[in-house]
């Protein structure tokens, strides 16, 4: 099996790649931006799966001429059965309001970013007639909500972007996954950790989602517990959902 798992040093998708090295033989391209971090994952990968061949890249994710290039020479290797994109960040959402610069580094980041990785693997996938495309987003994205608002609208944005490619590449044997995990026990949670709040495991969280890859679900809320949450969150009329402290 033949993986490009761009953000590789984020916790889900780490978790992610453990589950598919330990499953089956694999073929592993981590697309990083932190080389040391990357260099750490992929020879803990090694030794937990030593049939695997892992190789490592970094990049800067706004690079569209990197990008591109990335994922010609992705393709030029043989038929790809996963892209998993999953790079983000999440200021909080104060810092974001108060500094225009983070702003817009957030929104670049988690939005512009992984659509641009989506849209120069998504041709390949579509010449090859095969794959899976699998994006990170967020129940965030569901619904603008205050706490969280600039990262919560990038999310929706990737909904819709995934959406748009879905459309596009039905009937091409090309598969779209959205990922929506709730508040998951990754270092990007961190401050809600340190809140109180309760976190999913990130182990559990990765495994609801290879098996939505696995399965090729249009979307995948992880854990799955999240649908029913975020029906009556969208579903809260604007007068009770204002006067909520959320």
């Amino acid at each position: 099996m033949r993986i490009v798992a761009i953000g590789a040093t984020s916790a889900i998708a780490e978790h992610c790649c453990r589950l598919w090295v330990q499953r089956e033989p694999c073929d592993l391209l981590l697309v990083a931006r932190d080389a040391a971090k990357a260099q750490r994952i992929a020879a803990d990968l090694g030794v937990r799966a030593p049939n695997a061949t892992i190789a490592l890249t970094t990049m800067d994710f706004l690079d569209t001429a990197a990008i591109e290039k990335l994922a010609d020479q992705a393709a030029a290797g043989g038929a790809i059965d996963i892209v998993l994109i999953a790079h983000g960040m999440m200021p909080d959402q104060k810092d974001v309001q108060g500094d225009l610069a983070l702003c817009r580094r957030t929104l670049e980041v988690n939005a512009i970013s992984p659509a641009l990785f989506a849209e120069a693997f998504a041709r390949h996938l579509e010449r090859m007639g095969r794959g899976t495309l699998a994006i990170v987003g967020s129940v965030a994205g569901d619904r603008g909500r205050k706490a969280n608002y600039s990262y919560g609208a990038t999310k929706g944005f990737l909904e819709r972007y995934a959406q748009g490619l879905d459309h596009r590449l039905a009937g091409r044997g090309v598969k779209v996954v959205l990922i929506k995990p709730g508040p998951t026990d990754t270092p990007l949670a961190a401050a809600h950790k340190a809140r109180g709040r309760k976190l999913a495991a990130v182990e559990d969280v990765a495994r609801t989602i290879v098996r939505g890859i696995d399965a090729g679900r249009p979307v995948v809320y992880a854990p799955t517990l999240w649908v029913a949450i975020m029906l009556v969150v969208r579903s809260l009329p604007r007068a009770v959902f204002n006067r909520l402290d959320i």
